[in-house]
């Protein structure tokens, strides 16, 4: 049963640990989200673009998708694998970015994290729009009502490992 969790949940009446938790699953207004890519290595960008899936895929199936706009702005080790010098160690990363723009995400990649990489802003993907500076460009979408979202990669810990590591008594 999905019952909608109260707006201020301050305000709910508690029932005791052995009740089940409440499903807000209220629809969305549009959005406007500004994914921050700084990743470590250069293969977790797969991971990072599962973030933008999954909130494509909710904002579908509970909002406003037609009208919500999305943005990364790539400036860490991901980099590598946005470049065409590297195609064939990422081999289907341009068939990604391509699937990624015609879900209407717009992709941009700092001009200076590419110069200390050791690369120029022609060795990227046509999908890919070079900006001079992450900083710079975060803070405009920022300024145009962007929400901020970090996408950091992290091990997702499942429940059968947490409880491999604390066994119940």
């Amino acid at each position: 049963m999905h019952t909608p969790a109260s707006s201020n949940p301050t305000t709910s009446n508690a029932m005791g640990p052995d009740h089940p938790s409440l499903l807000d699953d209220s629809r969305y207004e549009a959005q406007k989200a500004l994914y921050d890519f700084h990743l470590q290595e250069p293969q977790e960008v797969y991971a990072a673009f599962g973030y933008i899936n999954n909130h494509i895929k909710a904002l579908k199936e509970y909002g406003d998708y037609d009208n919500s706009r999305i943005v990364i702005v790539a400036h860490g080790n991901e980099l590598h694998a946005f470049s065409r010098l590297n195609q064939h160690l990422y081999p289907d990363m341009y068939e990604t970015l391509r699937e990624l723009r015609e879900l209407g995400v717009c992709i941009r990649l700092c001009r200076n994290a590419a110069r200390s990489r050791g690369y120029g802003p022609d060795e990227f993907y046509d999908l890919i729009t070079v900006v001079p500076a992450a900083v710079i460009d975060i803070a405009k979408w920022q300024g145009q009502g962007y929400s901020y979202m970090l996408a950091g990669v992290k091990h997702r810990l499942t429940r059968e490992e947490l409880l491999a590591g604390h066994p119940i008594p």
